[in-house]
């Protein structure tokens, strides 16, 4: 970035802290020698290089000690920095006033003169080329490519690192993730595969990204088990968290995390489930800016994350598409390990652990290319990635795709087991089918159930909520067969629930439209084409 004439930094003095000042007075603090400010930008452009991120924060590159550093302007390592060199060349301290204006000026030249490029967190890369923060001192990244990968120092992209970011091991060759095995608390193989293949998912730049839900009674080390599967990719002083209370401080967590993690979870609540889809495929948020009434601040990210619970958490069809479910076995007294004990001995092995994982990736990347699913799933681009990494993880062919596939069948069933409206939903199928409107369709579910069912919380006891409640089962139940159709008729909105596979013209081949009889006896004597 050019340096700017003693009149360019005068004018923006002037605006620093939204005084309209005269030149001289930001020119001088006396005598004629430039304002602590305007010195302070000086240093300021000499030594850091201003750019500006996507979402149109400013942040600055500078090196300490010869070491790359990236930080938001409006931080406090950013300003430790600055105030550094400002002793350094005048051995006195700036004035707090003097940091603000000259922040103001900074930021300012960052946004409007210094180019746009993106800010990672322990994370970046592209389809060719993947960078790891090790986030220890020596400001060294893990370089991962299709031929392998290995430590380098310089790298060409921003990397930041929020207060709670802790180090990485050193990554050894050598190691294999079956090491992996003897410290986690699985009750199947199939859920190992599962939880390799989140890991090696969450170390690719882009995503999306699976949800990995831990599930099991007290004592069965979810806690724990949550805690080593995030040091293996985004180690953090505060591994778990309890649940957000809000989407903004779930997306204030993204913005200063790669993986994200919420411990002992009793349910998730809709406006939760919700947030962490748009997490798991990306989506953003918008909150007023502080201290502003007409700005927003925009949050946007795609991020890894990790829930335990006892009970089922994930049970809205379109969370559980995201996630894998993963089953803790209750650990016998006898066979319980000090805490301390098993950290010790993973210590010793993670370095190779993160070795065959950072192998698992460099596969990924050099056999993505030649993937391709016979039928893709839902977050393909995740079953692709895996797929691709199979051979550099020592797996058969079809490995991964037959655990993935059992997980979702799995996660489908609690789907539909955790909506009321599913049973009677499958009933009405088998009886022949339905077609009518919501209101219609509520009186016939109400004549199967009971009145002590429809008087429960959660049962949908509105038209609009039960068309909403079929809507986000629909899926799942056409994975078993019952399909449910929204038309538009000219006597409104009508639900057609039938077998799969009928004819679109199954009106006109036999269908028996709801003449404005007895719903329970209507959709018993509805026949459907087969």
């Amino acid at each position: 970035m050019a340096a700017l004439t003693p009149e360019q930094l005068a004018a923006l003095g002037r605006v620093a802290d939204g005084e309209d000042r005269p030149v001289e007075e930001a020119k001088a603090d006396d005598g004629g020698k430039p304002s602590q400010a305007t010195r302070l930008v000086t240093l300021a452009t000499e030594g850091a290089d201003l750019f500006r991120s996507p979402d149109g924060s400013a942040f600055a590159a500078v090196r300490i000690d010869g070491r790359p550093e990236t930080h938001p302007v409006r931080s406090k390592g950013f300003r430790t920095w600055l105030a550094r060199l400002a002793y350094e060349a005048d051995r006195r301290a700036p004035g707090s006033q003097a940091v603000q204006d000259a922040l103001g000026v900074i930021e300012g030249m960052a946004l409007y003169e210094g180019d746009e490029r993106p800010v990672s967190v322990r994370l970046a890369g592209d389809e060719q080329v993947i960078y790891l923060d090790l986030g220890d001192a020596s400001r060294e990244v893990i370089r991962v490519d299709a031929e392998g990968w290995r430590i380098v120092a310089d790298p060409p992209v921003h990397l930041r690192r929020p207060r709670a970011l802790a180090p990485l091991p050193r990554p050894e060759r050598g190691g294999s993730v079956e090491e992996l095995r003897t410290f986690v608390n699985l009750a199947s193989e199939e859920d190992f595969t599962l939880l390799v293949a989140f890991l090696v998912a969450a170390l690719r730049p882009t995503g999306p990204y699976p949800l990995l839900v831990l599930h099991g009674e007290h004592g069965s080390a979810k806690t724990t088990t949550a805690r080593l599967v995030r040091s293996l990719v985004d180690p953090s002083t505060a591994p778990v968290r309890a649940e957000p209370r809000d989407a903004h401080n779930l997306m204030v967590s993204a913005a200063n995390a790669w993986v994200l993690g919420f411990d002992n979870l009793s349910a998730l609540p809709p406006w939760l489930s919700d947030a962490l889809c748009r997490l798991s495929t990306g989506g953003g948020f918008a909150t007023r800016t502080l201290y502003s009434d007409d700005e927003e601040t925009i949050f946007e990210a795609e991020r890894p994350v990790i829930l335990t619970g006892i009970e089922e958490l994930a049970t809205r069809g379109d969370l559980l598409d995201r996630s894998i479910i993963a089953y803790l076995p209750t650990i016998p007294a006898g066979e319980r390990r000090p805490e301390r004990e098993l950290w010790a001995t993973f210590e010793k092995a993670r370095p190779r652990i993160l070795g065959a994982l950072l192998d698992g990736v460099a596969g990924a990347l050099r056999e993505l290319p030649t993937v391709d699913l016979p039928e893709a799933p839902r977050m393909a681009d995740f079953a692709e990635w895996v797929v691709a990494a199979e051979p550099a993880l020592g797996w058969n062919e079809g490995t991964f795709l037959d655990a993935y596939e059992g997980n979702r069948g799995a996660a489908n069933e609690l789907t539909l087991e955790a909506s009321p409206v599913a049973a009677p939903i499958r009933e009405l199928s088998e009886a022949g089918g339905f077609e009518g409107t919501a209101t219609e369709l509520g009186e016939a579910l109400a004549a199967l159930v009971g009145e002590e069912v429809t008087r429960r919380r959660t049962w949908p006891g509105t038209p609009r909520s039960l068309s909403s409640a079929v809507r986000r089962i629909a899926p799942n139940l056409r994975e078993l067969g019952v399909e449910v159709e929204f038309v538009r008729s000219a006597g409104g909105r009508l639900l057609r629930i039938g077998p799969s596979g009928r004819p679109d013209d199954a009106n006109d081949a036999g269908h028996v439209a709801n003449d404005g009889r007895d719903a329970k006896s209507a959709l018993l004597s509805r026949e459907w084409a087969a």
